[in-house]
């Protein structure tokens, strides 16, 4: 005790001020006798509280033992009255007291757990953050583009409304009416079936264009590109409006209106059908990626979750990496922990992206064999530095700065394929190219 007296130095500090900052170097070994410590941890920019140091109590530990920067930034609550003793100091107490070093690595596990226990449920966090704003990025454009056609269309069928009513009162024999009906539903079963190349149908446009034109149409533009989406031609159009060339009447023209109008609205609800559609898929892909409504443990398709994973991450995909497949689809499905396979292919492709700097090729390939499934995902980024190859798998460990990485991506990774799966992980990198490997274990049905 009087060894430690003599090196001990007195540390004072006042309300807010701060002790260590999170990334700075390990100090020492902190005695708080009197007073109350904050400590928080940077996550995406923000600083969030995980704990408190009350007097008495010792703190500082970690990074002295594990060599690691100060995981927290430790602030005082309170005035604050602590004793610090040196790194090499501590060290050489605790290699020389049984006793003392003992209660040091009970204290030191308990700070670990709650720390890893905080950091788990941040990184849980982030990952649905991730998720979640793909999810938003993806839903936006459908969303836009049914709320629009729900907008437009109540317009377009009033319109269609007058120019019937409009239409009727000519009492138009019923040979004529059918011609431009037969046109109108030719025109809907080309749309909804997309039976024009954009070639043929640009070429289209641009003669269908010139004979409004000649017509006396004004905005004919507005006319001609869906009247060439229906699959139109000029011929049909003279034969239809051979009878109202000489009409002094809205009529002259009504008729080209009214299929132009037919058209428009089959292509809003063909349009909006398909946002509908994608915002179906997207929720249908959220929902099976979390594997709501179902029990803990699943037969889970592998190929299934790898998909789910990528539709939510397509917004960071689409902008200029290239995924390429290469699946076993005789992979039977596998007796997994759904939720926690598909935090393992997320943790991987988001590594994957990071990796690559959003340019670059991402392979994923399945195979199975003796009994297990192997799942391989390959980047082509700058890969891992040898240096730190033996520790991307430590908890805390991370190479990107202060409050964007954990540490814990890869060890929950680890983690689920090893403990949770009793898989093995495994992985071989160079410039240009990483791959990480999963085998896990196959549940045949009926084997």
């Amino acid at each position: 005790m009087e060894w430690v007296c003599d090196r001990a130095q007195t540390v004072e500090l006042g309300v807010g001020e701060v002790l260590t900052h999170e990334g700075d170097p390990g100090r020492g070994l902190f005695i708080l006798v009197k007073g109350k410590m904050n400590l928080t941890r940077r996550s995406e920019g923000v600083e969030i509280p995980i704990g408190q140091h009350e007097a008495p109590s010792f703190f500082g530990e970690i990074p002295v033992l594990t060599d690691e920067p100060v995981p927290v930034t430790v602030r005082a609550l309170t005035n604050c009255h602590l004793y610090e003793i040196r790194a090499e100091d501590f060290r050489k107490l605790l290699h020389e007291s049984r006793d003392f070093e003992r209660m040091v690595f009970r204290i030191m596990e308990r700070h670990l757990r709650g720390l890893e226990s905080f950091i788990r449920g941040r990184e849980k966090m982030a990952a649905l953050g991730t998720l979640a704003a793909g999810l938003a990025h993806e839903l936006n454009n459908p969303a836009s583009a049914l709320v629009r056609t729900l907008e437009e269309m109540p317009a377009a069928i009033l319109e269609l409304q007058r120019m019937n009513l409009v239409y009727g009162q000519r009492n138009v024999d019923q040979d004529h009416t059918q011609n431009w009906l037969g046109v109108r539903d030719l025109g809907y079963d080309t749309i909804l079936n997309n039976r024009l190349d954009p070639v043929t149908l640009s070429d289209r446009e641009t003669v269908l264009l010139e004979w409004l034109e000649d017509y006396g149409v004004k905005q004919a533009w507005k006319l001609a590109e869906p009247l060439a989406e229906g699959g139109v031609e000029v011929e049909t159009l003279d034969q239809l409006m051979e009878r109202w060339r000489n009409d002094n009447t809205e009529l002259r023209e009504m008729g080209l209106h009214w299929l132009s109008l037919s058209f428009e609205v089959i292509s809003m609800i063909k349009h909006g059908l398909r946002g509908a559609e994608k915002i179906s898929e997207l929720v249908q892909a959220m929902k099976s990626y979390t594997y709501l409504d179902q029990g803990i443990q699943q037969e889970v398709n592998v190929h299934q979750g790898l998909e789910d994973t990528l539709r939510l991450f397509a917004y960071q995909l689409k902008c200029g990496i290239q995924v390429q497949r290469n699946y076993d689809r005789h992979i039977p499905k596998i007796l997994a922990y759904g939720s926690e396979l598909n935090q393992l292919w997320t943790n991987l492709i988001d590594n994957a992206i990071d990796a690559m700097d959003g340019k670059g090729l991402l392979e994923i390939t399945t195979h199975h064999c003796d009994r297990f499934a192997y799942i391989d995902i390959i980047d082509s980024g700058s890969g891992i530095p040898p240096e730190i190859k033996t520790r991307i798998f430590e908890p805390f460990f991370t190479t990107k700065s202060v409050g964007r990485g954990s540490g814990l991506g890869l060890e929950t990774v680890r983690r689920i394929v090893e403990n949770r799966h009793h898989g093995t992980l495994s992985f071989e990198s160079r410039p240009g190219r990483t791959c990480f490997t999963i085998r896990l274990p196959l549940s045949i049905q009926g084997g």
